[in-house]
């Protein structure tokens, strides 16, 4: 049978952006990812923003990848989460769901706009989701309208994944594993 799926945020578990901005966590390394849209500032001037700083500690790629899981992006980053995420991390080209049209749209019943992909993406396999930003609606959304276990997984954007973090999400795939031997 398929290993269960693990579906990544970046920013948040892997970045943890609320983090104090002078003081990169230990353990982590900085990035600098260039962007590559213009804005206009007040007078209408175009300009290039700032390169957006990530901060990414390299141990937790293969701390991923010895979990159990099939590891898939669920993330804003989508694709480009490939480019500048993955080899910081050690990680190999993940599958990244494509967010398409409801990319940063919000509900009116308040589930994140994620949840929904998330669940279809999965069509009914056992899934494990790392965000800073699920809520207890979006479990409920998850128990209704998924057929397998789903593990919504919450980590603070000041810290990011950390070792209880990676044990339950171990925890959980061995319980996965326990209930198909045990059927």
């Amino acid at each position: 049978m398929n290993r269960p799926l693990l579906f990544l945020d970046v920013d948040g578990p892997l970045n943890p952006y609320a983090a104090q901005p002078e003081r990169r966590p230990d353990g982590y390394t900085t990035l600098r990812v260039p962007r590559n849209d213009a804005h206009q500032d007040d007078r209408g001037l175009s300009s290039r923003r700032r390169p957006l700083r990530v901060w990414l500690n390299p141990e937790h790629g293969q701390n991923l990848l010895n979990l159990g899981f099939e590891l898939c992006w669920a993330t804003t980053w989508m694709g480009d989460a490939n480019r500048w995420i993955a080899p910081v991390l050690g990680l190999p080209e993940l599958p990244f769901v494509d967010f398409g049209e409801v990319l940063l749209r919000e509900r009116p019943d308040g589930v994140h706009w994620k949840t929904g992909p998330l669940v279809e993406y999965a069509g009914g396999r056992p899934f494990a989701w790392v965000d800073d930003e699920q809520s207890d609606v979006d479990q409920t959304y998850v128990t209704a309208h998924h057929q397998g276990p789903g593990l919504l997984h919450h980590v603070n954007p000041r810290i990011g994944l950390r070792e209880d973090d990676f044990r339950a999400l171990s925890d959980f795939a061995q319980s996965l594993d326990t209930s198909r031997t045990t059927r």
